[in-house]
């Protein structure tokens, strides 16, 4: 049984058993095996320029015995998370997030940010549906359509369009081993990870612009 758990400055998705995730992670990128996806949130001063983020949280990690884990970065207030659920046929997607969006970017497009302009949007998305590393790939790319799509949805205006995402963005995408290539829009796989990570983005987007984004005229801001 998978079960969300917040310890700050921790918060983490135990997904009930052994699965292989897919992600970007600082720690674990690529493929991996892993049984929890963990978020460890941290200030925008505390990533200083001179700081080696990854042996940092290395050791971060070592103080809680979770090496094993595949861990995500934000700036962003952890008990803010947002969860969303969705099933379509045989196939169900839990989605957790946490959306902070004061880097956010217009993809194509650039803004020039000082250093501690750091946002970010962390995904993590269980399947109880097995795949191949194949069909683990595609579903990271409707993972990623899902996100920008809620994010397009809130309107954030830049001055290089539409924000469709941050800077540091990060998607982890969990399932068991199974004989599924495919996991696309046609596909009840792909439904399910489009509606849960859509629905959790959307709900953590919302969020951050009611009750963060007023801070930001002049302000130093973490999220």
């Amino acid at each position: 049984m998978t079960r969300v758990t917040l310890t700050r400055p921790w918060l983490e998705f135990d997904l009930g058993a052994e699965h292989q995730v897919l992600s970007w992670s600082l720690n674990r990128p690529g493929f991996a095996s892993a049984r929890r996806i963990l978020w460890r949130e941290v200030r925008n001063a505390d990533l200083t320029p001179d700081l080696d983020v990854r042996n940092w949280l290395s050791g971060e990690l070592d103080r809680v015995q979770a090496q094993d884990a595949v861990a995500l970065l934000t700036s962003r207030d952890v008990g803010s998370f947002t969860e969303a659920t969705a099933s379509a046929g045989g196939c169900s997607a839990h989605c957790v997030a946490t959306v902070g969006l004061s880097n956010a970017e217009r993809v194509g497009r650039r803004v020039l940010r000082k250093p501690g302009d750091f946002g970010t949007i962390n995904i993590a998305v269980q399947l109880d549906c097995g795949l191949t590393q194949a069909g683990l790939i595609e579903a990271m790319s409707i993972a990623t359509q899902a996100r920008t799509a809620a994010v397009i949805e809130v309107g954030l205006a830049l001055p290089t369009g539409i924000a469709t995402g941050t800077g540091t963005d990060c998607i982890a995408i969990a399932a068991p081993h199974g004989a599924q290539d495919y996991a696309g829009l046609h596909t009840e796989t792909g439904e399910a990870i489009g509606a849960a990570v859509y629905d959790a983005t959307l709900a953590g987007a919302r969020d951050w612009r009611a009750n963060m984004e007023p801070r930001l005229n002049g302000m130093a801001l973490d999220a």
